[in-house]
């Protein structure tokens, strides 16, 4: 049987970075399925039926209940193949160390170095081997981990036939990164009554609640004039953008903020004097004032209308993904059982508000409770990316307990 950190790195040297400017719906890069079609295929040898890859680069599967529990409730596995791309994922170098406390040298010649007092989740890991990049790209945990943890579930039930499950329907999603994961994916067909993305940290996390979350395009129109002759007439399409910006609350950004704290988050800028854009992020937790973010955004542009010549900024919002918390407060068995699990797991469960979201958000309000567990990854989205190989293996240990009968009888 294959180690699930062996599995993970052999995914992880497959390039899946997603692609959001690449003008396509989904998937966005056609080197996700380089890792769907080698997904499909191992499903396929594990045993798992109704094995498929869509034309959306979705892959489903499912495994049978064994004898007794056909009448149990199907239960749902998603993690998502894709990666970043606001860091490079390739070419990868990964390599295994034994932490033992301190920080860690991840490129001598380049001087890039992961300390711990700048990331203090190293102090939780101390004595845990972990997987570490040369600090020149991501690691992929995100959420390769989860794939791999899935599929080591898969092989496990295969090389031990004796051990009772329920029915288990698998999908691996395209996308999650740009925030399409969830737009193709076929819930009727999947056929779990329930279901939890394997896509979090801590190994003991079970996650119920995460933003609500919008995308906040702003252009501006500017007038070039020759600055020689340009007073009174020229409207610089950046200096607006740049008052745009500065309109909005200097405190609520991610830098600021942390817990259930919303902000506004400006990923990136283009212009020149004739025109500019600005891209944003919109999050809070709670609905109320997650509406009224977007109410002041477009309240910003309607007053530099005012002052500028009419229609200088326009404001496009975009609803991306909700609060799982609105639908699974009503569902408590779904979490409950979740948090089960990981006790039979050997450990202790822990929850709190996710500032971020995954599929299991857009999932949730498609009608398929569908909440996060953790993957063993840390520092995500960036070179300093981790994951504990002893993580790794408790989180197929948690998946076991969850898959099996219920409460282990």
């Amino acid at each position: 049987m294959e180690n699930v950190e062996d599995r993970f790195l052999r995914y992880a040297n497959i390039l899946t970075a997603s692609d959001e400017d690449s003008g396509k719906t989904n998937p966005s890069t056609d080197c996700q399925f380089d890792l769907a079609r080698l997904l499909e295929r191992e499903m396929r040898e594990l045993g798992l039926e109704d094995v498929r890859l869509s034309d959306r680069c979705y892959v489903y599967g499912v495994l049978p209940a064994t004898a007794g529990l056909e009448n149990e409730k199907c239960l749902g596995l998603i993690a998502h193949m894709d990666t970043v791309n606001c860091v490079p994922a390739a070419p990868l170098k990964a390599r295994k160390l034994l932490y033992e406390g301190g920080d860690i040298t991840l490129n001598a010649e380049k001087g890039i170095v992961m300390r711990e007092k700048d990331f203090e989740s190293l102090k939780k890991v101390r004595g845990h081997e972990l997987i570490v990049t040369d600090g020149t790209t991501c690691l992929g945990a995100d959420d390769k981990a989860g794939v791999a943890e899935i599929m080591a579930l898969m092989e496990y039930y295969r090389e031990h036939p004796g051990e009772k499950h329920v029915r288990i329907a698998v999908g691996f999603t395209s996308d999650e990164e740009i925030g399409c994961g969830a737009d193709f994916f076929d819930v009727g067909a999947f056929g779990a009554d329930y279901a939890y993305t394997v896509d979090g940290g801590e190994a003991n996390e079970i996650e119920v609640e995460t933003f609500n979350a919008a995308s906040l395009t702003v252009r501006v129109k500017g007038l070039s004039i020759h600055p020689g002759s340009a007073k009174d007439k020229m409207v610089n399409a950046c200096r607006v953008a740049m008052e745009f910006d500065s309109l909005l609350p200097e405190a609520e950004t991610p830098e600021h903020t942390e817990g259930r704290e919303g902000f506004y988050h400006l990923c990136d800028m283009t212009g020149s004097v004739d025109h500019a854009v600005l891209r944003y992020i919109i999050r809070d937790h709670d609905r109320e004032k997650f509406e009224k973010r977007k109410a002041f955004a477009r309240r910003a542009a309607d007053y530099l209308n005012g002052k500028y010549p009419a229609g200088t900024v326009e404001t496009e919002i975009r609803d991306s993904y909700f609060n799982m918390a609105e639908i699974l407060r009503d569902l408590p068995e779904v979490a409950e059982r979740a948090r089960r699990a990981i006790r039979r797991a050997g450990m202790e469960p822990v929850s709190h508000p996710v500032r971020g979201g995954t599929d299991g958000s857009r999932l949730t309000f498609m009608g398929l409770p569908c909440p996060n567990l953790g993957t063993g990854g840390r520092n995500c989205h960036g070179v300093y990316e981790y994951a504990s190989v002893e993580e790794m293996r408790a989180v197929v240990g948690v998946l076991k307990a969850l898959t099996g009968p219920r409460d282990g009888e």
